[in-house]
């Protein structure tokens, strides 16, 4: 898998390069100081993720990412960032972006962040996750509208999708909703079909904009709320 760390300062990038040179199946093919300079290297390197930095001179990271999806729409962009550039979140989730990552991420958790996201996945450090929706949620989209379009998923995927709004994994969902990984890969699929939504996170973004929660207590493949059924 080939990477692109795009970031302003020269020893975050050394050390992102560094940890991910611990991981055979990755390789940093380019560098680059700001967003444009990364656009030309991710065209030229078949890059296939781009870990950009939100804030960066000239072009920024989420620039970046819209023009990626133009000129490489098979690299998938990592946005790296801070709890202070929370603004820049909604915009960066109406572009397609893979996922958002703080910069003190664990270097396991960045391997494992960047090759999710060659597979396609969408991914987010887990401290910035609430913040995330709940920002989203509260500025973006009318919670109405979503709760109408969750209401059109059977109790198995509003399950599932309850529990994709935590974060978890495939596999950590089909322990709780006994079932197999396979199963819950398929019903994600279903979910994002049914929702028109490209990712898990877009998916995420609407069921925490539709109030559904998980019940984590009766331990079956049929327990998710709406706000409106907690009311």
């Amino acid at each position: 898998m080939r990477v692109l760390i795009a970031d302003d300062e020269t020893l975050v990038r050394r050390g992102i390069r560094l940890i991910l040179s611990q991981a055979d199946d990755l390789e940093v093919v380019a560098e680059a100081a700001d967003g444009g300079e990364a656009v030309e290297l991710a065209r030229h390197h078949r890059v296939d993720v781009a870990l950009l930095d939100v804030r960066m001179p000239g072009t920024d990271g989420i620039d970046a990412a819209v023009r990626l999806a133009s000129v490489s729409p098979h690299t998938a962009c990592l946005m790296l960032t801070t709890f202070t550039e929370e603004r820049s979140f909604s915009r960066a989730l109406s572009h397609g972006v893979a996922g958002f990552l703080v910069k003190d991420i664990p270097p396991a958790d960045l391997i494992t962040a960047v090759r999710a996201a060659s597979r396609g996945h969408a991914v987010a450090s887990p401290q910035l996750t609430r913040r995330l929706f709940d920002r989203y949620v509260e500025h973006e989209r009318p919670r109405a509208a979503a709760r109408e379009r969750v209401a059109r998923l059977a109790e198995r995927e509003r399950a599932v999708l309850a529990h994709v709004a935590e974060g978890l994994a495939n596999a950590e969902i089909a322990g709780l909703l006994h079932l197999s990984e396979g199963t819950v890969k398929a019903t994600v699929r279903q979910v994002l079909t049914k929702l028109s939504c490209d990712n898990r996170v877009q998916a995420a973004v609407v069921a925490h904009q539709a109030g559904l929660t998980a019940d984590r207590t009766a331990g079956t493949a049929g327990t998710a709320r709406t706000a409106g059924e907690h009311a």
